[in-house]
């Protein structure tokens, strides 16, 4: 399990009370982590756009702008800090709890505080943060346009080449009703049953759930050919066989792949050895990386 010390990592601690600020302090810096501190929501929010910490520990009561709504102007545009924000109260109702997480939040630890459970929480999320940037990061280098909503249907990120085509999405508080509405679909129903949806000059297709549950978008121009099309042009694939090399491309197994295009198991064998021949491969991970770079090159 790897440590806070090891992290290396900047914690910013919000609290208006002295007390609880020295002993957080006090116990983060002996973790060896760089920490900062505001008094208030507004000052939180400063500081967050300024240096960009790796964690946010977050007093629920403040005055003024209390933490419930710091934590959602964290999250939201233009601010849209990565950083995991972890609420320190002594509110302990269901509703609390509840309310803070749909703010932003990640977690929620009562007062008075356990500093050896605050530690160990703040690195289990710091390293599970880390781990999403890794991969958010590497979908930006790949160019695809991806988009990721929460389950609610709120926009969380989007990689460059998607919020370039898409710009207004990630702009407001709120996207749309109807496309709130589809994301809630996506998010409850087989990735392969949710129809694609045309929305402002893009065709919008669900390919799955990332590790935080959030639903992961890619967008298209809605005049391009379809993904199948393409498949079939790039690589002079019949209709049937550019088919099942894009439900391959999304990580399908044969089963499954058959289950869609009511195909057998064995025909959808023949379709694949019809398809290695044809792009010159010898098994599934290489040709689905082809196909994808044919599919991700516009």
């Amino acid at each position: 399990m790897m440590n806070a010390q090891q992290l290396n990592n900047i914690a910013l601690v919000v609290d208006d009370d002295p007390a609880t600020l020295r002993m957080v302090v006090e116990a983060l810096e002996g973790s060896g982590m760089t920490v900062l501190v505001a008094r208030d929501g507004s000052s939180a929010l400063e500081l967050s756009r300024r240096v960009g910490p790796d964690v946010i520990l977050l007093d629920a009561m403040m005055p003024r702008l209390d933490g419930f709504e710091t934590c959602r102007q964290l999250k939201a545009p233009p601010a849209s800090t990565s950083a995991p924000v972890i609420f320190m109260t002594g509110l302990t109702e269901p509703e609390d709890i509840l309310k803070g997480l749909r703010s932003g939040a990640v977690d929620y630890i009562t007062k008075p505080i356990d500093v050896e459970e605050l530690i160990a929480r703040l690195t289990i999320h710091m390293v599970n943060s880390k781990l999403i940037q890794s991969a958010r990061e590497a979908i930006e280098l790949s160019g695809p346009a991806v988009m990721a909503f929460n389950t609610s249907g709120t926009f969380a990120w989007g990689s460059p080449r998607a919020t370039q085509m898409m710009p207004n999405v990630g702009q407001v508080d709120a996207v749309e009703e109807r496309l709130a509405a589809w994301i809630r679909v996506a998010a409850t129903t087989p990735i392969s049953e949710v129809v694609p949806m045309s929305f402002e000059g893009h065709i919008l297709r669900a390919i799955g759930l990332s590790t935080v549950g959030e639903v992961l978008i890619r967008v298209a121009p809605a005049q391009s050919s379809s993904n199948e099309k393409q498949l079939e042009m790039a690589f002079g694939l019949t209709e049937r066989e550019a088919e099942v090399l894009f439900w391959l491309t999304l990580g399908k197994t044969n089963r499954d792949i058959g289950d869609i295009l009511d195909l057998s198991s064995r025909t959808v064998n023949k379709h694949l050895e019809a398809v290695f021949q044809k792009l010159g491969v010898d098994n599934r991970t290489t040709a689905a990386v082809r196909a994808d770079r044919i599919l991700h090159s516009q």
